[in-house]
């Protein structure tokens, strides 16, 4: 559940969270609005790296970043392999991938088709 920040504070969030993918050169950067779909999150961020390294890297920087900005850090998966590593913020959660992982997992259509059913789901 999310502790539902004020919405200036999500958004300095989601920019600090830009921000620190951006500076490690971070790229494809997609913010997704899942408040209509979930109650896990607000948002969740998906950015691909070069590199497992890279991608390790930019989690890194997001983490400093965010506590730099006083926000609570929940979590980090993924790190050991570098592939795909989760950065679970509560009200934002950052994807960071290296290109074959994202487009295989291909969140944003995952969510995106979420999103259309959800639309079509009839209320008994």
């Amino acid at each position: 559940m999310t502790k539902d920040l004020d919405n200036q504070s999500l958004e300095s969030m989601k920019t600090a969270v830009i921000d620190a993918i951006e500076d490690i050169k971070g790229f494809d950067i997609s913010v997704m609005d899942v408040r209509k779909l979930t109650s896990i999150t607000n948002y969740m961020i998906v950015a691909s790296a070069t590199s497992s390294r890279q991608a390790k890297a930019i989690a890194d920087n997001v983490r400093e970043k965010i506590k730099e900005k006083g926000y609570e850090i929940r979590s980090t998966e993924g790190e050991k392999d570098g592939e795909w590593v989760l950065v679970d913020l509560e009200d934002i959660v950052v994807h960071i991938m290296v290109p074959a992982t994202r487009a295989y997992y291909n969140l944003e259509q995952l969510w995106s088709e979420t999103e259309s059913r959800k639309g079509h789901i009839k209320a008994n």
